[in-house]
This record gives C-alpha cells, sequence and structure tokens, in this order.
C-alpha cells in the first residue's frame, strides 16, 4: 500500500510518525493510501529546516523568486492532468472540478509572478529640511497554513505562493483526507527551484495544528475550515502574538427576483448547489425567490434537473457529480435531511435513497431539494456541505436582503435580476464579504481578495489580491536625514517637519 509522508528540506520522509491514517477512494469506500502523521518533533524539524533557508531567501531580490513561481506555473500546467486525476482519486469531486480548483489556486501562484511590483514600497522626497522618508515591505519570516480537505490544491496555493513570493518560509498543513497533491505541488516547487526548506508539508490532526499555533518561531498562521475551528485558530494563535487570518463556514443565500430569467437562475443554482456535491464554502444551499409566484416557478425549474443530475464516480466523464468525501459525512447529511422532514419542510426531490450499482460502500448521496424552509429548522441554521438546497420563501425584496443580513455568516451571496437598481441596492447594503449579481459563486480573481464577514471570517486582512501580500509582510518606514541637513545642538521638543 502506498505510503505518503511529509515534506521536510526538500525531502519526503515519514520522520518520526509512528502513527498513519488511512486515505480513503470516496467513490468505493476502499483504502487507496496511509498518510503518516506529524509528531512535535517533526515539527521542530520542518520549523529548523524553514528557519535555515529563509534569511538567505529572503535576502534573494524579487524578480529571482518571481522566476521561481515563473516557472512553478509552468509545471503545474504540465502536469495539470495528473494532478486532477490525483485530486479527484482521494477527493471524489469530478476530474474537470478538480482542474478548476487547480486552476484557481494557479491563478494566485501567477498573480505573485508580479512580486516585484507588488513588494514595493513608498518614498516621500522631501518630506523635511534634508529629509526623505521611505517604507519598505519585509517579510514575517516564518508563515504557517492549515487547510481543508474540500479544495487540496486551490486553497494551499491561495496560502503559499504569496508567503513564499513575500521571502517567507512555509510549513503548510493539509487535510489528511487527501494529501497527495499538496505533496506533489512541494515536489513541483522545487522543481521550479525553490530552495528546499523554504515549503514544507506536515500531516496531522489537532495536536499538530496546536503545535503550529504555540511554536515561538512561526510568525504567521493562515487557516481555512469551520467556524468553530476558526474561532479557535484565531483566539490561540493571536494569544501567542502570532499575525493571524482565520475563515469559517458559510450559509450562502442567493436571491432570486421575480424578474430574473427563470432558466439561467435554476442552471446557476444547480452548479451553485450541488457543484462538487456541495462541498464548497462558497455553495449556494439557500434559494430564497421573492413572491410565491417566483418561488413555483423556481422550484418547477429545479426539479427536473436535480432529477437528470448524473451522480457518479470521478472516472465516469458523464459525471457532474461525485461522492462526499468520508461515511461520516454521508451519515451527517443523511441526518439533517432527516431532521428537515421531522421538522416541516417539504421534500421535493429526495436523494436519500441514490444508489449506484458497483459503488454500493461509497460515499454517494443523491442530490435533495427542499421547500418551504424556515429559519428556526436545522437545514437552515447548519452548514449541511453536502447536495441540499433549501428554498425559502420570501414575501418582499426587503425581506428576503433581511434574512440574508440577519444570519450569521457572511461568506458569499447572490442575487439574480434585471434590475439594476434592485442590483445595486443589495450589493450597497448586504453585509457579506462577496456579492454576486448574476453570478452564483462570486470567488474573486486573484487580483481581488477573497474573504468573508461575520462569522465567516476572523482577522483584519483576507486571502491573495494585495491584502495577501500585506499579511505575510510587514511595513517598516525609514526616515533618514543626512548631516548637511542636521542642525547644531540638541532639539527637546517633539520632532516637526517645518
Amino acid at each position: 500500500m502506498r505510503t505518503i509522508g511529509h515534506f521536510i528540506d526538500g525531502v519526503e520522509t515519514t520522520g518520526n510518525s509512528a502513527e498513519f491514517q488511512d486515505v480513503f477512494n470516496p467513490a468505493t469506500g476502499e483504502v487507496q493510501a496511509r498518510v503518516a502523521l506529524a509528531t512535535e518533533a517533526d515539527l521542530d524539524a520542518a520549523v529548523a529546516a524553514a528557519a535555515a533557508a529563509q534569511p538567505k531567501w529572503a535576502a534573494t531580490n524579487p524578480q529571482r523568486r518571481a522566476r521561481v513561481f515563473f516557472n512553478f506555473v509552468a509545471l503545474i500546467n504540465r502536469d495539470m492532468q495528473d494532478l486532477a486525476e490525483l485530486l479527484s482519486a482521494e477527493h471524489g469531486k469530478t476530474v474537470e472540478d478538480s482542474k478548476g480548483d487547480i486552476l484557481r489556486g494557479l491563478e494566485v501562484a501567477e498573480f505573485v509572478a508580479g512580486a516585484p511590483h507588488l513588494l514595493k514600497g513608498e518614498f516621500t522626497d522631501g518630506a523635511g529640511p534634508g529629509i526623505d522618508m521611505y517604507s519598505m515591505r519585509q517579510p514575517v519570516g516564518i508563515g504557517a497554513g492549515i487547510t481543508p480537505f474540500n479544495f487540496p490544491a486551490m486553497i494551499p496555493l491561495w496560502m503559499l505562493s504569496p508567503a513564499i513570493a513575500a521571502g517567507n518560509a512555509f510549513i503548510l498543513k493539509p487535510s489528511e483526507r487527501d494529501p497527495s497533491v499538496p505533496m506533489r505541488l512541494a515536489q513541483l516547487a522545487i522543481e521550479a527551484g525553490l530552495p528546499r526548506g523554504i515549503l514544507n508539508v506536515l500531516h496531522g490532526g489537532k495536536a499538530v495544528v496546536d503545535g503550529i499555533l504555540h511554536h515561538d518561531q512561526i510568525s504567521a498562521v493562515s487557516f481555512v475550515g469551520s467556524t468553530p475551528i476558526a474561532r479557535y485558530v484565531y483566539a490561540t494563535a493571536a494569544s501567542e502574538g502570532k499575525r493571524v487570518q482565520a475563515f469559517g463556514g458559510a450559509k450562502n443565500h442567493m436571491i432570486i427576483m421575480p424578474d430574473a430569467d427563470m432558466d439561467k437562475a435554476a442552471d446557476a443554482l444547480m452548479g451553485a448547489g450541488y457543484g462538487s456535491a456541495g462541498e464548497r464554502c462558497m455553495a449556494v444551499s439557500v434559494a430564497v425567490p421573492v413572491g410565491e409566484e417566483t418561488a413555483d416557478r423556481i422550484v418547477a425549474a429545479l426539479k427536473p434537473r436535480i432529477e437528470k443530475l448524473k451522480v457518479g464516480p470521478a472516472t465516469d466523464k458523464a459525471s457532474e457529480m461525485g461522492p462526499v468525501i468520508t461515511r461520516a459525512s454521508k451519515d451527517r447529511i443523511a441526518a439533517l435531511v432527516e431532521s428537515g422532514i421531522a421538522q416541516g419542510a417539504t421534500l421535493a426531490v429526495d436523494g436519500r435513497a441514490f444508489s449506484l450499482q458497483g459503488y454500493e460502500n461509497g460515499y454517494f448521496v443523491g442530490p435533495s431539494l427542499f421547500d418551504h424552509v424556515t429559519t428556526d429548522m436545522d437545514i437552515y441554521k447548519e452548514e449541511i456541505f453536502g447536495p441540499v438546497l433549501s428554498v425559502v420563501r420570501s414575501k418582499t425584496y426587503e425581506d428576503a436582503l433581511r434574512l440574508t443580513m440577519d444570519n450569521p455568516y457572511g461568506n458569499g451571496t447572490a442575487i439574480f435580476t434585471r434590475d439594476g437598481d434592485a442590483a445595486r441596492d443589495f450589493a450597497a447594503r448586504v453585509n457579506v464579504g462577496m456579492v454576486g449579481i448574476n453570478v452564483p459563486v462570486p470567488v474573486p480573481l486573484a487580483y481581488h481578495s477573497f474573504g468573508g464577514w461575520k462569522a465567516s471570517a476572523f482577522g483584519d486582512l483576507n486571502q491573495h489580491g494585495t491584502d495577501a501580500i500585506k499579511f505575510w509582510t510587514r511595513t517598516k518606514t525609514v526616515t533618514a536625514r543626512w548631516p548637511s541637513g542636521i542642525k547644531d545642538g540638541a532639539e527637546f521638543q517633539m520632532p516637526v517637519m517645518k
């Protein structure tokens, strides 16, 4: 059986690991590999490698660091098919969806190839008599990223690319459920010319996470996962004096106005609600039609589409949706569907009985659609992270807006309408970090930033875009005066620029 180790100082190794965890194929339920779980000694070894390599990397000029990313991008593109198939085998999403996962991460690697421009400071000539003032952006030192199972390529690339381009060393702790692609990315980074020790990969659970949060040589931590863990990571790392960005869960609403094109809105809900089996923090899990007629029309448009949805393994090119990640996830989704029925929602499409011949032991969940959902139901309150879409009927636009704003999460939202005034008002007023206008999954491109509001994010700076450069660097401001501008005698008052 294949064993997946850690990546420390440019070498794959099982290190001091005495514990291993099975890696399953979600389509079959079979064990396909085992992954080593790191010890405290493994973390110390990774930090030591990072600390030894980082000063020289930080002293490397930005354009040379950028060249590594040009090479890295080329190598990822070269191996795209193999990476996507490897990702699908461990996650379960379709191969085309896996390519999208990789490409959205690749965009950030492309963006940070502009590091020479992104890292420029500011300069003021003649800020005072004979005085110049300038700022520099310098790396924080050693950073760490803790990433979830649902995007094993994209989110690691979102974190490691700006961190490393800014001159830091980086320790990645990916999900142990689908660890192979992060390992492969580390190997490609070395092939691209990244010095050994700058990127290290460790696998493990809470013990490794806690080790990262408390390690005195790690200066900054980026996290993506559930909201309870995001709160814990933020509070713990911040109490240790670290810079932290922690992104949590979501309950994303999509408002459908009466003037919307119902076919386009239904197509959007299909992709946003059931793509990747709903295992996306930007998935639309709540459809909010405005008016009873709109609700009837959108439900009528959705039902035949859901019933025709092709569910199957990633190896079947016709598959539109694969399995969920684990049997525990499958059981949790089934329990939430049962709770929706028990609490009075109308199950318009029932995915509970779905079974795929030859894959009976896989973690497949059929797509479900609930209508007449209310805000006191568990299927509304909880992030299901599965192929379950809830329809919450709203009488007016104001009611729909208030519903979205009152939700404790604030990751993404969308509105489908032809009315520019409604769209503009929605974008201006809604208290959500990422807004789509006739775009169901409004994940920004790499040169803008990704981040939610409310219980979806903790910390002041978002991922990718210029926020990422700010997060992974510190600003140093220099005020310089040369001898010709220095007056004789001591000055005892507060210095001012006269």
